[in-house]
């Protein structure tokens, strides 16, 4: 049973690759039945390179892609640097969940309502340093939305990635064992700053690879983040990409499929820099770590109190803007409120957030028990899939691999639009989910397993009665997880949704660029709010496990004492 169901996870999220792969590329040499295209040409990559600006476009997107991992990997090492086993890395440790709660397109949305030309940024300055309204210097302080070298795309997704880098970096530290490094260093005179950079930083960037990719292949083919503060002439090659796939001459599609080509190139020449990067750093120049006690104490309090402030802004003021009736610029709150938006876009919301929920929690629980015989495959078996294969979904661009999809449903079924989105969201959630399972099933105490079956315990009953229960905050926030990226989910809903599939990402994203912002702002609160309460419930499953497991022990211990006490007759 267990095999077979291994053998349905390959089939349902790993196998799906090779198709979306070659799919693309065979589109992208201009073989294409469906729509009458039946000869092999490289004129779709000829069509990417003749467009004009497409050098610049490329350009922007590897600028704005390296800059802004690499910005979100050094504000993690200074937060960690900073905080780890401080009474600050509590507050960092609880303010995780929320964080990562925020999705993209939502934390876009308010970046936009705090720093657009209107936004709440520029209203401040003007209350405070008096500028003239009419005057084109409020203007140029808003450079961080559609700017056209992509500082604000930078800042925004460098800021984003940090919690997840932070995430991702718990259960490496964990293995390193710092505090064992902090003593040795101290007893050879270095200083906690100079042991963060010269012991732990490189075995920390070393065992961080994978999430950095994962940061990379979202930064460069992100399009629904872009669309709302990337810069516009001409965009970023991802967003020009999706222009292109959604252009209504079908015969230009092999140059849509050809620039997905180009675009899975860029993602590996990329994630190749950044191996390179990493083994020149750790490996081949390491004369900077046996050159002295230098080292930089960095401002990590400083910087994840910032993150965690803007976050905390955008609710309030997406709040404020979907009450507001009248709002001036530059004021700074709202001279009217009323509800009448929300009474007007309450039976759109309430359809569309229910069908995001039910898409969101198939999604999700389909791949949490994928994920489950996974992790117990692999227990009880030799033979495994790698995990960097498991891993491949968040490393490729997903334009690179969802027009392949696209183009095998119509051989098999293309009418079941809800089924095709279901599945590309289990697809895309699935690793997500495995790798949130990883830590908690490598620590878990397989004993309790093996003394178990010597009791005459069965494995499912074993597993029922001993793991789940004490794995159920783990699989709990798995589950999440997964709801999470099921949320965000924009361009699978799109393309494998044909347009008849909406949901509260595709909405937010599609009012963003220049519908009324009350109408934007009550989408995004929705898509925020969302994971929020998903991810409360699984804080709140977690703090009630740990208390009914101390309220156990300690009845145990009780009724032990109690039997250990002489009985006087």
């Amino acid at each position: 049973m267990l095999r077979t169901l291994y053998w349905i996870l390959i089939a349902v999220c790993i196998l799906p690759t090779i198709p979306g792969l070659l799919g693309v590329v065979v589109s992208a040499l201009g073989y294409i039945p469906p729509v009458g295209l039946n000869q092999f040409s490289f004129d779709g990559f000829y069509a990417v390179f003749d467009w004009q600006g497409v050098e610049k476009s490329i350009a922007i997107t590897i600028y704005t892609t390296l800059v802004s991992c690499y910005l979100a990997c050094m504000i993690t090492f200074a937060v960690l640097q900073a905080t780890w086993h401080s009474k600050f890395w509590r507050k960092v440790e609880v303010s995780l969940a929320p964080l990562l709660a925020m999705p993209h397109v939502a934390f876009a949305i308010g970046f936009a309502f705090l720093f657009a030309p209107t936004g709440m940024g520029i209203r401040t300055l003007s209350q405070l340093f008096d500028y003239d309204p009419n005057t084109q210097s409020v203007e140029q302080l808003a450079w961080l939305v559609k700017d056209p070298i992509g500082v604000g795309l930078i800042v925004m997704l460098a800021l984003k990635e940090v919690p997840f880098l932070l995430l991702m970096s718990i259960p490496i530290l964990n293995q390193l064992n710092v505090d064992k490094y902090e003593k040795l260093s101290h007893s050879l005179g270095y200083n906690n700053t100079q042991t963060w950079w010269k012991c732990i930083f490189p075995q920390w960037l070393a065992k961080l690879r994978f999430p950095l990719f994962a940061v990379i292949a979202y930064s460069l083919s992100v399009v629904d983040v872009a669309l709302i503060i990337g810069p516009t002439n001409p965009p970023t090659f991802a967003v020009l990409v999706w222009q292109w796939f959604n252009d209504p001459d079908l015969s230009l599609l092999p140059r849509a499929a050809s620039g997905a080509v180009v675009l899975f190139l860029i993602a590996s020449i990329l994630i190749g820099f950044t191996r390179s990067v990493e083994w020149f750093i750790t490996k081949r120049w390491r004369s900077w770590q046996i050159s002295g006690r230098g080292g930089i104490a960095l401002p990590g309090k400083s910087l994840f109190s910032i993150i965690t402030l803007l976050t905390l802004l955008m609710a309030p003021l997406l709040i404020m803007w979907s009450f507001a009736q009248r709002w001036r610029f530059p004021d700074l709150l709202p001279s009217q409120y009323s509800l009448r938006f929300w009474q007007y876009e309450w039976l759109s919301v309430a359809s569309t957030v229910q069908q995001s929920m039910l898409i969101a929690m198939m999604s999700a629980s389909i791949a949490l028990i994928l994920g489950l015989v996974a992790h117990e495959y692999h227990l009880r078996h030799r033979w495994r899939i790698p995990s960097y294969v498991i891993a491949i979904p968040m490393l490729i661009p997903q334009l690179s691999v969802l027009f392949g999809m696209q183009v095998a449903t119509l051989y098999v079924s293309s009418g079941n639009y809800l089924f095709w989105v279901i599945w590309s969201h289990v697809f895309f959630a699935f690793p997500f989910v495995y790798l949130s399972l990883d830590g908690p099933w490598r620590s878990f105490d397989n004993g309790l397993t093996r003394v178990a079956l010597s009791l005459g315990k069965s494995p499912l009953q074993v597993w029922f009665n001993i793991k789940l229960p004490l794995l159920l905050p783990a699989v709990a926030f798995a589950w999440v997880v997964g709801i999470s990226v099921s949320l965000a989910q924009y361009l699978p809903t799109l393309m494998l949704g044909a347009g008849r599939i909406s949901t509260i990402t595709t909405e937010a994203v599609a009012l963003s660029s220049g519908f009324d912002r009350r109408v934007t702002a009550i989408y995004a609160l929705w898509q925020a709010l969302l994971p929020l309460l998903f991810f409360s419930f699984a804080i709140l499953l977690s703090r009630l496990q740990a208390k009914y497991r101390r309220l156990s022990i300690k009845g145990l211990l009780s009724n032990e004492s109690v039997s250990r006490k002489p009985h006087h007759s």
